[in-house]
């Protein structure tokens, strides 16, 4: 199935679930009702931004709107070389491997990062709902949050809520290698 039908599909399946109109959906995620409706139609596929604040209203996952409930699994073992790509993947500036594809609507995402020479996240800050946790394993990466930088060397780790301005950017004279893991921002 086309990647944009099978989210729509599962987003006009769990609003309707969830006893939602269209409206209701916009107005609870941020997202405008026209583009819902063209989600739901498989005319739009969605940012991960837009999929984060969707997921945000039913406590689901990105993966949760992008994976086929029959090519999941409840335990995933992968071996390196094996591991998917990620929606983050960039060939300019990264290399994603995904510890999580596969898992049945996990709450978190992990995946190994490989960033290239002066790879970057942008010169712009990102900001999205949920928690990040960043393990450096190799290099070295400048990560600046809500206007504080900070510069990990392999073994240091720094966790922050995402909805906080950040921009990332490889300091090291070769690629930089990170353990990544987001968690979109759950309701209690």
């Amino acid at each position: 199935m086309q990647l944009n039908k099978l989210i729509g599909k599962k987003l006009k399946a769990i609003r309707l679930k969830n006893d939602l109109t269209i409206m209701d959906l916009a107005q609870q995620s941020r997202v405008s009702s026209n583009m819902i409706s063209r989600i739901e139609r498989g005319l739009a596929t969605p940012s991960v931004e837009i999929l984060l604040k969707l997921g945000e209203v039913f406590d689901k996952s990105i993966n949760y709107f992008v994976e086929e409930i029959e090519t999941t699994h409840e335990i995933v073992f992968s071996k390196p070389g094996e591991r998917a790509r990620t929606v983050f993947d960039d060939e300019r500036y990264l290399q994603t491997e995904s510890f999580t594809t596969g898992l049945r609507d996990p709450h978190f995402t992990s995946f190994l990062c490989t960033i290239k020479v002066h790879g970057c996240s942008g010169s712009e800050d990102m900001y999205h709902p949920g928690d990040e946790l960043i393990y450096l394993l190799e290099g070295q990466l400048r990560i600046t949050i809500a206007n504080e930088t900070f510069l990990l060397n392999p073994g240091d780790s720094l966790s922050f809520k995402s909805h906080l301005p950040h921009r990332w950017q490889n300091t090291f004279a070769g690629e930089t290698r990170v353990l990544w893991t987001l968690s979109p921002y759950t309701t209690i």
